[in-house]
């Protein structure tokens, strides 16, 4: 028995000791990202497709791609995201009347798709910790959108916890970005 609990103990402590708090330079971007960021293509890139964008943000024409991914695309890029305050997991004013918009698209024009909700956290906390906090914040968001009648079966969630950042920046302004649920429309 106590050869057991320490083993447990020893794999605990090699495992907690494992986690990285620095963002890699291969982390995706996503909306938000700096200009340069997004424009930036290594050398050895091949023609990007074109991309036509109509003025709600949804894209009406990818070369390359079929027409469910092109669909799916422009009406991912028409999803709202939701910020939280520090340390918080409640849905404010602001983010609700964003959820109601997803739940309208989620049941209109998005009804053949899943949804992923994507909870991030700023870089604040232990990655346990963040990891929790944005399962919370994706629960939050998706018992928000099961309210508004999106079928509950539809949704998935998943927690970054920290490591998906949009802004990199040391500043209040920059920690309040990455505090988000990001919705992803999936087949």
């Amino acid at each position: 028995m106590k050869k057991a609990l320490l083993f447990g103990a020893a794999a605990l402590m090699i495992l907690a000791g494992c986690s990285s708090k620095t963002p890699t330079a291969e982390a995706p971007e996503t909306e938000g990202a700096s200009q340069a960021q997004s424009t930036a293509q290594p050398e050895s890139a091949a023609e990007p497709d074109t991309v036509v964008v109509d003025e709600n943000g949804g894209v009406s024409s990818l070369e390359g791609a079929d027409e469910g991914e092109r669909t799916m695309s422009a009406l991912e890029k028409r999803m709202k995201t939701i910020y939280f305050a520090f340390d918080k997991f409640d849905i404010t004013p602001e983010a609700a009347e964003k959820l109601s918009a997803n739940a309208a698209l989620a049941n209109g024009d998005a009804s053949d798709f899943n949804i992923k909700i994507e909870g991030n956290c700023d870089e604040w906390g232990s990655d346990e910790y963040n990891f929790a906090l944005g399962l919370k914040r994706a629960k939050a968001a998706k018992d928000a959108l099961v309210a508004d009648g999106v079928a509950a079966d539809r949704i998935t969630m998943v927690s970054y916890g920290e490591s998906n950042p949009v802004c990199f920046d040391k500043t209040p302004e920059c920690w309040a970005k990455n505090r988000r649920d990001d919705f992803k429309l999936l087949p």
